[in-house]
């Protein structure tokens, strides 16, 4: 194939808007316009979709593991090159792969190897999310209280560090554990703040916005929940514009109805945006994985360790988009926003990723009408489909 090709026969979805009879032009790693399908220039490869639909690839904040391999067992470049190649075929173009809670060293060689990868470009590597040490015991839900800690200078010096390697850092803390000062410096380095594994109540979780987080980590789960009198940090998600709060749609985490809910009372202009929390098991047929020293069970579509508690999630990114499309009723333009250009905006990525626009990238999904992935390119090269 040319450096320069069009996707043609395929209804196109930019990010805001459908095209019909249109055509995805891409030069080299980027998108280069939306034409009308008899406007394709000359020079420029063709090629047809044979229908379907093309959207902005999906970007995932939060990815544990995939294809048998988890971050915390293996926190290496091969590791990572698994993670991102197993998500693909599920439309995840770009992922921020997650480290659980665990200890100083792993924490240390995570970073490491997302620098590395970062210099190697791996496909589909957008950066990392450390998901703790920093969080509330009270709140834990498959961290290891051992390992959950509070943050010191080291810790935040550390974050700062490792903003300047990657692309993309974002960290999930707990107002138990970490000051709002600590949040407004890491805010002010570029680091992405997120609230989450915490039992803080409302006000807090409006000053630690107020101070610098911009995010909570998976919604209604592992966190203060909404009363009568107290909304708790789940409310505050809700109820606070600047916060965007990520959302685990699989039916078993989070009750559609209180997604429902969540949807239409979630304040702006932060959104609520599709996470699938994935673990080692997306891509394979395993039936049970270690973390931590503990072992997590596979069944009936969940994630679980032995006493019930749901570890992760059993779930990639198109399965998603069909729930919150298909059960929860949400149209299909904004049930692909949430899973790519709504995240793409919590993250500061927007000017490049889940949406088609001249110069951005060129991570394209190809879906059938059936909502099932076909094909799948990132910057502008086939990594999934015939």
């Amino acid at each position: 194939m040319s450096d320069r090709f069009a996707l043609t026969g395929a209804r196109i979805f930019d990010g805001a808007d459908w095209h019909d009879n249109a055509a995805l032009v891409v030069k080299g790693d980027a998108v280069e316009a939306i034409l009308p399908a008899g406007a394709i220039p000359s020079g420029v490869s063709i090629v047809e979709t044979g229908g379907g639909l093309l959207t902005p690839g999906f970007v995932d904040i939060q990815v544990n593991g995939g294809g048998g391999v988890m971050l915390n067992d293996h926190p290496d470049v091969a590791s990572i090159e698994t993670i991102c190649r197993a998500h693909a075929p599920f439309g995840t173009t770009a992922l921020l792969v997650t480290l659980i809670t665990d200890t100083p060293a792993i924490t240390a060689a995570a970073i490491a190897a997302g620098a590395e990868a970062t210099r190697e470009k791996v496909a589909g590597f957008l950066g990392l999310h450390l998901e703790g040490p920093h969080l509330s015991i009270a709140r834990k839900g498959a961290h290891d209280p051992a390992l959950i800690r509070p943050m010191t200078d080291a810790d935040q010096a550390a974050l700062i560090a490792a903003r300047k390697q990657l692309p993309v850092l974002l960290t999930t803390i707990a107002p138990e554990s970490v000051e709002p000062d600590r949040v407004t410096a890491l805010a002010k380095a570029g680091v992405i703040v997120s609230l989450g594994h915490s039992d803080t109540d409302y006000a807090t979780a409006s000053a630690f916005a107020e101070a610098g987080a911009t995010v909570v980590t998976h919604l209604f789960n592992a966190m203060s929940q909404i009363g009568n009198r107290e909304p708790g940090l789940a409310g505050a998600a809700i109820d606070t514009g600047g916060l965007y709060a990520g959302i685990i749609a699989d039916g078993i985490h989070v009750h559609p109805a209180t997604m429902i809910l969540a949807l239409r009372g979630k304040r702006g202009p932060g959104k609520i945006v599709l996470v699938t929390d994935a673990m080692a098991t997306i891509g394979t047929d395993m039936t049970s994985f270690t973390l931590n020293g503990r072992t997590i069970y596979r069944k009936d579509g969940s994630l679980r360790l032995a006493d019930g508690t749901l570890a992760g999630a059993d779930l990639d990114m198109i399965s998603a988009v069909r729930y919150v499309h298909r059960v929860v009723g949400l149209e299909l333009d904004e049930a692909l926003r949430m899973a790519s250009l709504y995240p793409a905006q919590a993250i500061g990525q927007a000017h490049r990723l889940g949406r088609f626009a001249n110069g951005t990238a060129a991570d394209i999904v190809g879906l059938s009408e059936g909502l099932d992935v076909r094909n799948v390119w990132i910057g502008g090269r086939k990594v999934f489909g015939a």
